[in-house]
């Protein structure tokens, strides 16, 4: 979008969208954060936001055009029946205005009786006509149904493909990519292209089949009739673009405020606790109405817009056909042509200038079909997380880590761990604390390798695991996130996640561990239960507990807990720290804690500041140091 302008009244127009919206909508408002820019390219619930832009194209049409033939290349037979069902039905089609002509040259008007007819030269002309109408009906149906075969077909091959390789892109893909933009490439993006193949490049054929065709038979009839139905065709084409590009502007507009109109709808009830906690319901109100009535206001003007362009076109082509009827009828006169070539002359005008105006639509369509497909191609050539096949293997995996010189940065030059060096003896557990931003999150998330260290190693029992496959190790390990995420389904499915193959009774096992099964058994079906979106209808605590729940279940050689009781009050905690207690025992544990409470009993205590450890030690001797970690404990003591 342009650079926009606020005026003085507050007011933000940009993009030529034409929208007027006050500034706090579609910058800095409490609901609606962020710049209109950001708003618009991605994000939940833009009912379409970010998915309606200005004509793009391919940067290299040529090479996605040629990529996309690949994945038409097994449909080749199912491609040449559509390929002879348009040239059938085009010329199917030219016939029709032809015949229509010569059923009216069947009525002559004689001297002696005034009106003569051929009745067995009719006859066969409307047979042939309705012949004619009858297959080109049949021709067009299947045409539409195979064409929609060939389309689907291929984009159910590249939606496979592309979520395919969304499961082993890795994470810093994502964190670079907002969510919105990932999901309208494998919804929007696909769905343009499903439907140019299904219809766009099929009416592209067919169009310029019948311009050409029409063209070719007008000459054959009457050249001086065709020049005359060329006349209006200039101020068609101008029409056109004059009228697509006012249209494409104000339906730019039009989804622009729908996106933000339903993100704000969206934000305000997913939000509703913090609208109601602080009074916000009439400020809530008060945007919902100015983007509302935004919405009527652009709404009215793209379908006046739209709705102008037929009467219009209509009136171009009438002025043609008046033309067409005065000339034809001064040459009929003349004996130059017929009454039928005549009709058969405003059919083919219809036939002519029709599509003449779709084709540069159509044009339209397939280029914003090819940038949809590049951007697709370009999810579908990123480097995958494993590259090149790992020959690394584990075997009877005891749980020794060792973070050896490990060096890694989000942000190049904005190191957050700088040589980091530890190890773990199997059975140990280890707590990690420090100050927000010190590290402590990504030191787990080094070891499950969610990311790769920019240098030094990571050794799980030796091995360095830039040697293995992630799923030979992973399943070794566990971890439970301090933000919880639970799947659609009954809580024993939301349990299971953690080992697949579990059987019911081992998922009541680890339930009762953990002490999830005391609140489960309190659900309306128990572990039968149906979750609503990320277990809406459970508690902070309830949740925290079944994530702890799976990694009980995955009965790992290495734990991971970051911050895994923060949401669970004491006396739920004391009762997962004592299941815990078991499920550690033999197993090299990593714990990532805030509250120091809960890691008193650590084997090792690494305290971490600026990417490096700045202590090491039980709890006693460091808080007898009086160092850093200590104080941690006096802060957080005074605190409480």
């Amino acid at each position: 979008m342009s650079e926009k302008k606020t005026r003085q009244n507050g007011s933000v127009e940009g993009g030529g969208n034409g929208i007027r919206l006050p500034s706090r909508l579609t910058s800095t408002s409490p609901l609606r954060p962020g710049s209109l820019r950001r708003q618009l390219g991605g994000g939940r619930g833009g009912g379409g936001h970010g998915w309606h832009k200005p004509l793009e194209q391919a940067s290299d049409r040529v090479g996605t055009f040629r990529r996309l033939l690949r994945y038409l290349r097994g449909r080749l037979p199912l491609m040449v029946v559509v390929a002879v069902l348009v040239l059938l039905g085009t010329l199917l089609g030219l016939a029709g205005p032809y015949l229509l002509g010569r059923a009216v040259d069947c009525l002559k008007v004689t001297d002696s009786s005034g009106l003569a007819v051929d009745l067995d030269r009719l006859l066969e002309t409307l047979g042939l006509m309705a012949s004619v109408y009858v297959f080109s009906t049949l021709i067009n149906f299947f045409q539409g149904w195979t064409g929609a075969k060939i389309a689907q077909d291929t984009v159910r091959l590249l939606r496979q493909e592309l979520f395919s390789k969304l499961q082993i892109l890795p994470l810093t893909y994502f964190d670079k990519h907002p969510h919105g933009e990932i999901l309208s490439r494998a919804t929007n993006d696909i769905e343009v292209v499903a439907n140019v193949l299904s219809r766009g490049v099929v009416q592209f054929i067919g169009s310029i089949i019948t311009v050409f065709g029409s063209l070719f038979v007008m000459l054959r009839l009457s050249p001086v009739l065709t020049g005359v139905a060329l006349l209006t065709l200039p101020g068609s084409f101008l029409l056109t673009k004059v009228a697509s590009k006012r249209i494409r502007a104000s339906f730019m507009a039009q989804q622009t405020v729908l996106g933000l109109l339903n993100g704000h709808v969206e934000e305000v009830v997913s939000a509703r606790k913090t609208v109601k906690a602080f009074n916000h319901e009439a400020q809530a109100m008060e945007d919902f109405t100015l983007l509302n009535h935004e919405l009527r206001r652009v709404w009215l003007k793209t379908r006046f817009l739209m709705g102008s362009v037929s009467p219009l076109m209509g009136f171009l082509n009438n002025i043609g056909y008046a033309l067409l009827a005065g000339c034809g009828g001064w040459l009929a006169s003349n004996g130059s042509i017929t009454v039928g070539v005549i009709a058969s002359f405003i059919q083919y005008s219809r036939q002519f200038t029709r599509p003449v105006t779709e084709i540069a639509n159509q044009y339209n369509e397939i280029q914003s079909a090819l940038a949809g497909a590049e951007r697709v191609f370009a999810v579908l050539d990123e480097v995958p997380e494993e590259p090149e096949a790992l020959s690394g293997r584990l075997e009877n995996v005891t749980g020794h880590v060792e973070f050896d010189k490990v060096t890694f940065a989000y942000k190049e030059d904005e190191p957050v761990l700088r040589e980091f060096s530890f190890k773990v003896c199997p059975g140990q557990k280890i707590a990690l604390v420090g100050t927000t931003g010190a590290g402590k999150t990504t030191v787990a998330s080094l070891l499950m390798r969610f990311y790769e260290p920019q240098g030094g190693r990571i050794l799980l029992d030796g091995i360095d695991l830039a040697t293995v496959p992630r799923k030979v190790f992973r399943p070794y390990i566990a971890m439970v996130l301090q933000e919880t995420q639970l799947f659609s389904g009954t809580l024993r499915e939301n349990i299971r996640f953690g080992r697949l193959d579990a059987t019911d009774g081992e998922v009541e096992e680890a339930a009762k561990l953990s002490g999830a099964d005391a609140f489960i058994q309190r659900m309306p079906l128990g572990y039968d239960t149906v979750l609503s979106e990320n277990g809406g209808n459970l508690s902070q605590g309830q949740r925290q507990l079944l994530s702890i729940t799976r990694a009980i279940l995955a009965n790992p050689t290495i734990l991971i807990l970051d911050e895994a009781t923060s949401s669970v009050d004491t006396r739920t905690e004391l009762l997962i720290q004592r299941a815990m207690a078991q499920l550690m025992s033999g197993r090299t544990c990593l714990v990532i804690a805030h509250r120091l409470s809960t890691i008193r009993d650590a084997d090792s205590i690494m305290v971490m500041d600026g990417g490096r450890i700045a202590e090491q030690g039980r709890h006693r001797d460091l808080i007898e140091k009086r160092g850093v970690y200590w104080e941690l404990e006096q802060s957080q003591a005074a605190g409480a």
